[in-house]
């Protein structure tokens, strides 16, 4: 019974960290939208200049549904993460606060592709957006690698299998977002090609059978 009782405790504070969480995750894809801008029109007011501008500001419209299919695909990462996990540390509580730091500033990096992304500087743009998708990515890892070493925040009977499938994928997107950050200079589109096939990736690797 006292066990299960201070089971019961570590359960509820992880719960705490999860709903926490879940509203940063929240306030950040909300902000995402004010980056899509409505265009302004002069008088005369035509339906083809409407158009137009509408049309023109492709690359807002690019940004936005790429960072939020990216951040709702780390929120659901973060979600089958804690279901792994049965308590918490002070290491394992600053490491997600840095990841939440990192999914605050999501917004930031959009809003640089929303405007640069067809100008002589979006090579500069895409390499701030793929280098703080680096910069996430590792920070998941610390995450991870602080819930699994030695077991010590993990669920009793998780799967080692599990553990080593887990951790290989959060590992593979280092190298691919860093290439994502070397190809921002050479060829911008194909940066954000990739930073939208590894969305893809995680998207995929998420679908795994519960622990």
């Amino acid at each position: 019974m006292i066990e299960e009782r201070h089971e019961g405790s570590d359960e509820k504070e992880t719960g705490r960290i999860e709903a926490f969480s879940d509203g940063v995750f929240a306030v950040a894809i909300t902000l995402l939208i004010f980056n899509v801008q409505v265009p302004i029109l002069d008088n005369p007011y035509t339906s083809e200049h409407l158009v137009r501008l509408l049309v023109l500001r492709w690359p807002s419209y690019l940004a936005f549904f790429i960072s939020f299919a990216t951040i709702l695909i780390m929120w659901i990462s973060h979600h089958n993460m804690f279901k792994l996990i049965y308590k918490s540390d002070m290491l394992f509580l600053l490491a997600n606060g840095f990841l939440l730091l990192l999914v605050t500033f999501v917004p930031f990096p959009t809003q640089l592709i929303a405007i640069y992304l067809t100008t002589p500087v979006a090579g500069v743009a895409c390499a701030i957006y793929a280098g703080l998708f680096t910069i996430i990515n590792l920070a998941y890892n610390l995450l991870w690698w602080r819930a699994v070493s030695r077991h010590r925040l993990l669920k009793a009977h998780v799967p080692p299998a599990l553990i080593r499938t887990r951790s290989r994928n959060y590992l593979l997107g280092v190298p691919c977002y860093l290439l994502a950050l070397l190809f921002a200079f050479w060829n911008p589109a194909v940066s954000m090609g990739i930073c939208s096939i590894l969305w893809l990736f995680w998207a995929i690797t998420n679908f795994e059978p519960r622990a």
